[in-house]
């Protein structure tokens, strides 16, 4: 009996550390599409968007969007609540359930539970799914974002100023960005056409619309600057984006847009990524050429990759060095680095020199007497 538990007790740490990967991976607020700073009517619109896009009457027999459907309830469960949300940011989901354990009777209204004490039942199902899809939405605003090589091989999380990404590119982007903020007074707000029949006569009626609207606090857009942090995973390429949820263009009785920094590669000096490879040009010496030679390359991380040969490298040739290129995104794979050579020809030899050289390779013993140049140099 005894020479079972070693392998029992080792599968059991392999699969709870599998499922402690596994819940560390999910973000409850990129689940909601928010920002962290998201304020408690953003989570319950995102919240009411996305429940109504993927609730299980919409999608039937569709397990994906079931278990969107459940994820959202969870993570509103848990972001909608202040206790348990300033717990997530702190301690992240584990720290919520140890949490939730603790306290007596701590069951949750996950799922189905949650919608049904939003939205109050399925009554008015069709009429806020029909609301919700008339909330507008702000312009998604894409900037690029300069990485070097070296950024995107090791990754890199740094704080950057939107000024600092938006100055100095090919166009003018105005940033900071807008927000709405409280103003003095009144406005009409939520306006909707109303379909209104009117009696004109015995018998005879008039359909039109009429507009109504509530009366909302005043607000304006003002202009504010904001940091924000950034992290740009090894492996990733250009073209590949980095969202921000709602922190685009607001737009008035709505949600704002998204920011998408858009990731564009600097060239470097000695490095040209292809797809997951790299590839680079090493000059050698017409000797290292023919009699063999041993290099050291620094790599993007600062380790050296020692190339070399005891034979003849010809101009041109390419070697490969596997697993030496870019990170694979989103895995522990690596891609291949190319080298080639170009060898650093002599731009005159010495007669004596000549002489070695015909002696060790052979040839001819020289240009015929007064035959001149053979052919004009370039």
């Amino acid at each position: 009996m005894a020479s079972f538990r070693g392998p029992l007790l080792l599968l059991a740490a392999c699969l709870l550390l599998t499922i402690q990967c596994c819940c560390a991976s999910r973000n409850y607020y990129d689940i909601l599409q928010v920002p962290r700073s998201a304020s408690e009517d953003q989570i319950k619109r995102a919240y009411r968007k996305l429940a109504l896009k993927f609730h299980p009457d919409k999608n039937p027999g569709d397990e994906e969007a079931k278990k969107r459907f459940q994820e959202i309830g969870n993570a509103y469960e848990v972001l909608s609540d202040g206790e348990k949300r300033r717990i997530y940011d702190q301690h992240g989901e584990e720290g919520v359930k140890q949490h939730s354990a603790q306290q007596a009777g701590g069951g949750g209204g996950f799922g189905q539970d949650i919608f049904s004490q939003f939205f109050g039942g399925f009554g008015g199902f069709g009429q806020q799914q029909q609301e919700e899809e008339e909330t507008p939405k702000g312009d998604a605003v894409a900037v690029d974002l300069e990485a070097s090589l070296e950024d995107l091989y090791n990754g890199r999380s740094f704080q950057a100023s939107l000024e600092d990404l938006y100055n100095g590119r090919s166009f003018q982007v105005w940033r900071d960005k807008n927000v709405v903020r409280a103003a003095p007074g009144k406005r009409k707000c939520n306006c909707k056409a109303r379909m209104v029949t009117r009696q004109i006569a015995p018998g005879m009626f008039q359909q039109f619309t009429q507009e109504e609207c509530q009366e909302c606090p005043n607000v304006k857009y003002v202009r504010e600057g904001m940091p924000i942090d950034v992290d740009i995973e090894k492996g990733m390429k250009d073209g590949q984006e980095i969202t921000f949820y709602e922190e685009g263009e607001p737009v008035m009785d709505g949600d704002p847009g998204d920011l998408k920094l858009v990731i564009k590669t600097r060239p470097h000096k000695q490095f040209e990524r292809r797809g997951d490879d790299l590839h680079m040009n090493l000059t050698i010496s017409l000797v290292d050429a023919l009699v063999g030679f041993k290099h050291s390359i620094t790599h993007l991380d600062n380790h050296l990759v020692e190339i070399g040969t005891s034979g003849v490298t010809r101009p041109g040739e390419v070697r490969r060095i596997a697993g030496e290129g870019m990170p694979i995104y989103d895995t522990a794979n690596k891609g291949d680095l190319y080298v080639q050579f170009t060898v650093d020809f002599p731009k005159s030899l010495t007669e004596d020199q000549k002489e070695v050289v015909r002696k060790t390779f052979g040839g001819s013993s020289g240009m015929p007497k007064g035959s001149g140049r053979l052919h004009e140099e370039l």
